[in-house]
């Protein structure tokens, strides 16, 4: 019997619990040890989920012998830093999106990697959605190439909350987080590097200090372009929708589930071991350490998302 892969996940929040119930569906893998801000919660989440080792410090998990790996769904802040010291522990490591606030930070974080040689992935998850792969697919056999994709990214976030409506410790941001979903997914979906990208965004908030409204218009080699839309006003449907304008269908992917052009609802249940991008990104991360391989969405993968994220955060000074 293969020996099982034991994990640490730091931040017990709303995209934590998501990562513990993917977890849950994978052979071969336990987590040990569950890492929160505050102990009581986080022990009533590690009590359902049966983790025997509870702290409010990274730390105390990485000085753990027998963790293998480390999933980090903690603060944005927190992801470059944290992704470091995991690899200097000797550790593993999956971080959420996204891999740092600043392109000094992820190229730190690429550079240890390459270093140490261990796993480091970060959680770009529209690759693993089964709607985005499904389009993917047709991509690389040459069924169909993108002219444009339109994408809205909304959100009502007048107030500091995660995704469950619980208060948040951190504050979100549209450029370094849900813009970078759009950016690395355009370029991986047309396989061609952005070499043009240009920005406006809205008024800063007065509390949360950030931007609530933004607009990014993106163009690769290949003549693809993109435009990007994000709001944290949005008082109606919420989430990140996806329109793929191209030269054989026009499809609109709405996290896992997918559509033609008409609202026609497109059976991409086969196109992986399960519905859920999570629970298949998790799955890449734990084959890729079995394996010894660069798995998709490794850090240095993903770079060049972070570059174009610099680039464009110069623009809006």
């Amino acid at each position: 019997m293969t020996k099982a892969i034991k994990v640490a996940l730091a931040g017990a929040g709303a995209f934590g619990i998501k990562h513990l119930d993917g977890i849950k569906k994978i052979d071969g893998v336990e987590v040990v040890s569950l890492v929160g801000r505050r102990l009581e919660p986080t022990r009533e989440v590690a009590a359902k989920y049966d983790i025997a080792h509870v702290s409010t410090d990274l730390a105390d998990s990485l000085a753990l012998k027998e963790v293998d790996a480390v999933i980090l769904c903690t603060p944005t802040q927190m992801h470059a830093s944290q992704s470091i010291a995991c690899m200097k522990a000797g550790k593993h490591v999956q971080v959420e999106i996204p891999l740092a606030d600043s392109l000094q930070d992820a190229q730190a974080v690429v550079d240890l990697q390459k270093k140490t040689g261990l796993i480091a992935m970060c959680g770009h998850t529209r690759r693993f959605n089964p709607s985005h792969q499904w389009v993917h697919k047709r991509i690389v056999a040459g069924e169909y190439n993108i002219h444009q994709m339109d994408v809205q990214t909304f959100f009502f976030r007048r107030s500091n909350m995660n995704a469950l409506g619980q208060p948040r410790s951190w504050t979100d941001h549209l450029l370094w987080h849900h813009a970078a979903h759009t950016i690395d997914l355009f370029a991986y979906q047309t396989r061609s590097p952005i070499v043009r990208a240009n920005a406006v965004q809205g008024p800063i908030h007065p509390t949360l200090g950030i931007a609530m409204d933004m607009s990014i218009q993106l163009k690769t080699e290949s003549g693809a372009i993109c435009t990007l839309s994000l709001s944290f006003n949005n008082d109606g449907p919420l989430g990140t929708f996806f329109r793929y304008i191209g030269d054989t269908g026009t499809y609109v992917a709405r996290y896992d589930d997918l559509f033609n052009g008409k609202e026609e609802k497109i059976d991409v249940s086969r196109v992986d071991v399960s519905m859920n991008g999570i629970e298949l990104q998790d799955r890449e991360f734990f084959a890729a350490i079995r394996e010894g391989r660069e798995p998709n969405a490794s850090v240095a993968q993903v770079l060049p998302c972070y570059q174009v994220l610099h680039g464009l955060e110069r623009q809006l000074v």
